[in-house]
């Protein structure tokens, strides 16, 4: 349990919108910094991105090859466990209803694998119908690899542990495989609306 953060203080804005900051949240302006350990490098000629396990056949592209595919530029509210939320932020990116196209798979879960080992869990449900994005840019600016880059997850309807930075593939599973965080405590879901910091929240 050593690894839990049970949070940090910040300076609270009471004119946040009630309706968009979920309980316990505070809003920031900055866009703090969390990591677990340093901070991956990965050389973009070896960049890869992967679908595998439960498909027919697996899927990948180099660096180049996933810029060329089909990008959407959106604009969400973001939401970290540690209790800050940030409103407006934008991201470029590819959505998962792009990268499973023609995907047939048996599987209900997936596990997001990065560089620097970290591994985190969802239901392929929380992946499609517009929930989920490879990001390569934020602000209009290519990632910086403190925050993910070159390209990390965002599934902004989940507390931000959930976008795996430095995202190097997905991996359909038949059964739920808890990922770094969950194994150390965290909860096997994370929504921000209901509190799921922890296991037993």
């Amino acid at each position: 349990m050593g690894f839990i953060s049970r949070g940090f203080r910040g300076k609270r804005r009471d004119t946040a919108d009630s309706g968009r900051l979920p309980p316990g949240q505070y809003l920031v302006n900055d866009y703090p910094v969390l990591s677990a350990g340093p901070t991956p490098r990965p050389n973009l000629d070896t960049w890869t991105f992967s679908i595998e396990g439960e498909i027919d056949t697996p899927k990948k592209w180099t660096w180049q090859e996933f810029l060329a595919l089909p990008a959407e530029t959106v604009t969400k509210d973001i939401h970290c466990v540690t209790k800050w939320s940030k409103f407006d932020t934008t991201w470029k990116g590819v959505s998962f209803d792009t990268l499973f196209e023609g995907v047939e798979t048996a599987a209900e879960y997936t596990t997001q694998f990065s560089d620097g080992d970290y591994t985190t869990n969802l239901p392929l449900e929380d992946l499609v119908d517009g929930k989920a994005w490879i990001v390569y840019e934020y602000n209009g600016e290519p990632l910086h690899p403190e925050h993910g880059g070159p390209a990390r997850m965002l599934v902004p309807h989940l507390y931000f542990w959930k976008s795996a930075k430095w995202i190097r593939g997905v991996r359909l599973d038949k059964e739920q495989q808890p990922g770094f965080w969950e194994t150390n405590g965290y909860n096997n879901y994370g929504d921000p609306w209901r509190e799921q910091r922890y296991w037993g929240d």
